[in-house]
């Protein structure tokens, strides 16, 4: 690996995730430019930049959703534990590395079907082993006290903040190793948005997160690590006090000051 090629911040923290000379195309389109990086474990990283830039291809691409996209592929490497998630089964993929959405997207069921939903699919049928695992899902979401005497109501009579909350205690509930998420505070009020962030800073003890954001204050409030995506090009990884104190690329200065973006 030719040197500097490698965007990582100097840290000794294991790595859960790596990408190594990653490029991603739409059909013909280029989205993603010869990426590589480090996700550390049980810390957050925060990826920022413009819309369009391809920060959330990239994010989907850490649990092959994109192959839901027809005409998309990648070449390089995308690794979990040291091993190439192209080989490994796409099913055991989205389990260890989950996923939550810009919009809340529960199911049109009752709040307890929602996050059993994952259980169920993986062939948990124990009903003592579902109540239980559905309690300690929404309780490390945030959500159970506001919700535990409304169980069988319908999902969408929550609230947005209170939906999103939701999705993620349905991800945790299959206990990925891993916890992707795609701009989840985009639609949320500031009381739901420090909900959430206050749940991601518990839930990184067991869980790696990777967060896209536009909000630069949430990334630097929020995230150990920061990436700034420009163009389909990472552009800078460090340390997210280095990002927005001290860059080190004239773009990421540019972006991060309001420059541009």
């Amino acid at each position: 690996m030719p040197t500097g090629s490698i965007y990582a911040p100097q840290t000794s923290v294991v790595p859960k995730l790596r990408t190594r000379n990653l490029n991603f195309y739409y059909g013909s389109f280029q989205a993603l430019q010869d990426i590589s990086m480090d996700v550390a474990s049980h810390k957050i990283t925060a990826f920022i930049g413009p819309s369009g830039c391809g920060k959330s291809t990239f994010l989907r691409t850490m649990n092959r959703m994109n192959e839901t996209v027809r005409g998309a592929r990648y070449d390089g490497q995308i690794l979990l534990d040291g091993e190439d998630i192209r080989k490994m089964d796409v099913t055991g993929v989205r389990r260890r590395v989950g996923m939550v959405f810009q919009k809340s997207n529960p199911f049109p069921k009752t709040i307890f079907e929602n996050v059993a939903y994952g259980l169920r699919i993986n062939g948990v049928k124990k009903k003592s082993v579902l109540a239980e695992t559905v309690q300690r899902s929404l309780e490390r979401a945030a959500l159970w006290t506001e919700i535990k005497d409304k169980l069988y109501k319908p999902a969408s009579a929550l609230s947005g903040g209170q939906q999103q909350r939701l999705c993620i205690a349905r991800a945790l509930a299959v206990e990925p190793e891993v916890l992707l998420l795609d701009e989840p505070c985009s639609a949320l009020d500031p009381v739901a948005t420090l909900k959430i962030e206050e749940l991601l800073f518990q839930i990184k003890e067991t869980t790696t997160i990777v967060i896209v954001t536009h909000n630069m204050q949430q990334a630097a409030r929020l995230a150990d690590y920061t990436g700034f995506f420009l163009l389909g090009k990472l552009i800078e990884f460090n340390d997210t006090r280095v990002i927005f104190q001290n860059p080190q690329k004239k773009e990421t200065e540019d972006y991060v000051t309001g420059r541009f973006g």
